[in-house]
């Protein structure tokens, strides 16, 4: 992603003259992988973890991190949440989100919410130190022309498509045969189908299989709706 300079100060130093970061995820698992990146890496070091909203805007505001590394999901409510929370009350820490969602919408909310840098889970350690450094020298990862860039690259394939050929694909999202669907809707199976054939061409699929694929990897990407596991 572009860096792009910011306003803020660079951020001061731990006692120790390494940077002070907090990580909020509700998996241990991970928090411990990541605080071993962290740990691992010059000048950086982990001070704090959480586990939820709550439990890391009280530690944040004890520690006083730097940087706060956050998760999109959480138990009560979203790292979004956390965001917003230490801008209010910490607004000299910096916040990077570290999800494996990639997502547009969850992308865009990160930069309202005032996000760095938005990093997915896949990525190397090296590159998550990277960006740790960067973020605490005070630069922003993360700006209005990245999320129009993406949306440019990711079209909606759906944008094209009539509101009954919408309902059609919801049902098939959920599993339901044409004869299913044609019930659901009062109408003709053939009716169905031709909604079937018009929407596959809309959206450059070939098969109906596909059309349930696309739903399904919908549905995973709400972020701001799913359980986290």
């Amino acid at each position: 992603m572009r860096n792009v300079a910011t306003n803020v100060p660079p951020p001061v130093p731990d006692r120790f003259g390494e940077i002070a970061v907090m990580i909020v995820d509700d998996h241990e698992v991970v928090r411990r992988g990541i605080a071993e990146v962290i740990d691992r890496s010059d000048g950086m070091s982990v001070v704090a973890e959480a586990g939820s909203v709550a439990e890391g805007v009280r530690r944040a505001t004890l520690v006083r991190p730097q940087v706060v590394l956050v998760d999109l999901q959480l138990p009560d409510g979203t790292g979004i949440d956390v965001i917003l929370a230490l801008r209010d009350q910490l607004p000299e820490a910096r916040s990077v989100v570290l999800t494996s969602f990639d997502d547009d919408d969850a992308l865009a909310a990160a930069l309202d919410a005032g996000a760095a840098a938005y990093l997915l889970k896949s990525v190397r350690g090296a590159e998550i130190a990277d960006v740790i450094r960067s973020v605490a020298a005070g630069r922003t990862l993360l700006d209005e022309r990245t999320i129009t860039r993406r949306r440019a690259d990711h079209e909606d394939p759906t944008a094209d498509l009539t509101p009954s050929e919408r309902k059609v694909l919801d049902l098939i999202g959920e599993g339901m045969s044409n004869r299913e669907i044609a019930e659901r809707l009062g109408v003709a199976e053939k009716t169905v189908k031709n909604h079937i054939t018009s929407l596959l061409s809309k959206m450059g699929l070939q098969r109906r299989t596909q059309v349930a694929a696309w739903v399904a990897g919908r549905k995973h990407s709400a972020w701001r709706n799913e359980p986290s596991d």
